[in-house]
């Protein structure tokens, strides 16, 4: 694959998206006079069709806001809760800590309620005005593409195992070709039903929206969501789905010079972007030259240290005491940053840090090395040998990101795979499989709980310099999410590229810790980078004690970054969307 993308800039307004499809909806909106918000949840609501194999419209939905008017930024969970019939129990007794691929790992959908809740408090459109894109993606269908096709056939046995699934995703025998329309009635129906009740509703805007709003969480959708895994040895129930709420969390803001990044809490992962940027003051990474060994060893093991303290101390911070101020504190950060050797990469996870004993690593009788897996996870499994395919695959995620005229910023990262939950019969809905990031053993922070969070991967983010509009950004990959996105952001920032440029250019990702998905695979050492970067290179890296293997030139695998970059002092936006997958950008 070669890149043939086009540098988009903008004085007006622009968007940048997983799919062109999406862009196009979200772009539509705009020219219809909407704002960002409008346009990011009509973007984010066509992934969930478009790209089905890796977001699902009742999956999760995580969105960053800022809002132009007051300077304020907003984050929204997005995320769903576990059912209060589930418990840490019922998957130590009955599948070993494990939590296994189907509805058991259903978490109460949040997506439609995070693109209602984003629409009805800071958007000026109706549902049925956003929704109407993917309506008509759903039911008249859309060409498959490579990344849809590639995911659906390398997952085809998972597919096979439920019968909706197989029917929707397998409807030849196979994935669908590239080329080939791929339709789904359920889903256009699904989302149809939702935008008649806000018709059918009488009264004002939000009154509306509160009718579409009820016809998923409370109306026939819920119970049809509910009375399958009722039917089917399921936790959903109807209160579950109609006491949801998604919640406004506070954004974690760091600096590095003049630019204010922020992104989200620690019910996700985005306090370990947080960290990773905070980082940066601490060790100068650009006069190393771009992807020279030096450069991608201290950024490397920079980035295990951040995963490593994520491992001991991340969680839903409603459950779990984490020590979200100590984990940035400047004095911490520079002392784990010190425990990197230029001379000698980390031969698998570091051990955490004590950011309240403001302490480079803790205790070692309080850090379960011997485990290699913290929390204690039963299901975390043992050293895992290097797939022969191209690394490691996780389950995987889409993004979008708009800047309207007004300066209205929307970020938001949806996400939910089909091919480990069950598509709820008549529905085309995969009920958000979220819980896959959640722990089967009472041991982990991260155990299942009723009413519980599980942390999340997907982490929007956006940044402001001196105060104005400056980055967008954000990326499916897992784990590899903010190591793409800080990759992409030093590119652009510190190492001046365009946009466009930045985000093309060749990637690494570490996988030296146990993925956040179940079973929670680990490859100590490894370190995967695009074949695009210097053979001489990865030796000099294989010298450090890196266990190096080979991505193609451009792999899905290395993320999809999508990214705004505004010019503060003119005030032109360029946009940038990755070639790895099926992103555009547009602006004017």
């Amino acid at each position: 694959m070669s890149s043939n993308q086009a540098r988009v800039e903008a004085r007006r307004y622009v968007i940048s998206s997983g799919h062109e499809l999406a862009t196009r909806a979200g772009w539509d909106i705009l020219e219809a006079g909407g704002n960002a918000i409008d346009a990011g949840v009509a973007a984010g609501i066509a992934l969930g069709v478009l790209h089905c194999d890796l977001v699902n419209f009742a999956g999760v939905a995580p969105i960053m806001i800022r809002l132009a008017e007051t300077g304020e930024v907003i984050t929204i969970d997005g995320l769903g809760t576990w059912p209060a019939a589930a418990s840490v129990g019922y998957f130590e007794k009955n599948h070993g800590g494990a939590i296994p691929e189907g509805i058991l790992r259903t978490v109460v959908p949040a997506a439609p309620a995070s693109w209602i809740t984003a629409l009805d408090k800071y958007g000026t459109m109706s549902f049925g005005d956003v929704a109407a894109a993917a309506v008509r993606y759903a039911d008249q269908g859309f060409p498959a593409f490579a990344v849809f096709s590639e995911f659906i056939a390398t997952k085809q046995a998972k597919y096979e195992q439920f019968a909706e699934n197989k029917r929707i995703f397998l409807s030849n025998g196979r994935a669908p070709a590239v080329g080939e329309t791929f339709v789904q009635k359920d889903l256009a129906a699904t989302i149809q039903y939702m935008i008649d009740q806000e018709r059918a509703q009488p009264g004002d805007r939000r009154q509306k929206l509160q009718a579409a709003y009820d016809a998923f969480y409370k109306g026939d959708i819920a119970r049809t969501i509910c009375d399958y895994h009722i039917a089917n040895g399921g936790f959903m129930r109807m209160a579950d789905m109609a006491d949801y709420r998604v919640r406004f969390e506070a954004p974690l803001k760091v600096t590095s010079g003049n630019v204010e990044m922020y992104c989200c809490g620690p019910w996700s992962q985005g306090i370990s972007l947080a960290q990773i940027f905070a980082m940066l003051d601490d060790f100068d990474l650009v006069p190393l030259g771009h992807n020279s060994p030096a450069y991608i060893h201290r950024l490397t093991e920079a980035l295990k240290l951040v995963f490593a303290d994520r491992e001991q101390h991340v969680a839903d911070p409603r459950f779990i005491d984490v020590p979200t101020a100590e984990m940035l504190d400047r004095a911490y950060l520079k002392m784990r940053t010190g425990l990197i050797d230029a001379a000698r990469a980390w031969p698998e996870m570091p051990p955490a840090g004590d950011p309240r004993g403001k302490m480079p690593t803790l205790p070692a009788g309080d850090h379960p090395s011997t485990e290699l897996h913290p929390g204690g996870d039963a299901h975390a499994t043992k050293p895992q040998e290097i797939p022969p395919t191209g690394g490691p695959i996780s389950a995987d995620t889409s993004y979008v990101c708009v800047i309207d005229e007004a300066g209205n910023m929307f970020s938001a990262t949806p996400s939910d795979t089909s091919a480990d939950t069950e598509v709820i019969p008549g529905t085309g809905l995969c009920p958000s499989s979220r819980g896959s990031q959640s722990r089967g053993t009472a041991s982990s922070i991260n155990a299942v709980a009723p009413g519980k969070r599980p942390r999340l991967t997907p982490n929007p983010a956006l940044a402001l310099k001196d105060g104005k509009p400056f980055m967008t950004i954000g990326t499916p990959g897992g784990d590899v999410q903010i190591q793409a996105m800080m990759q992409v952001y030093l590119n652009a920032v510190g190492f001046g590229m365009d946009i466009q440029s930045a985000v093309e250019a060749p990637r690494f990702a570490s996988y030296s810790f146990p993925s956040s998905f179940a079973p929670n695979d680990y490859f100590p050492g490894l370190l995967m980078i695009e074949s695009r970067i210097a053979r001489q290179t990865a030796d000099e890296l294989s010298i450090l004690g890196h266990t190096v293997d080979w991505w193609p030139d451009y792999t899905w695998k290395a993320g999809g970054v999508c990214a705004i970059l505004a010019d503060t002092e003119t005030g032109i936006m360029s946009a940038g969307a990755d070639p790895r997958r099926a992103a555009q950008a547009k602006g004017v």
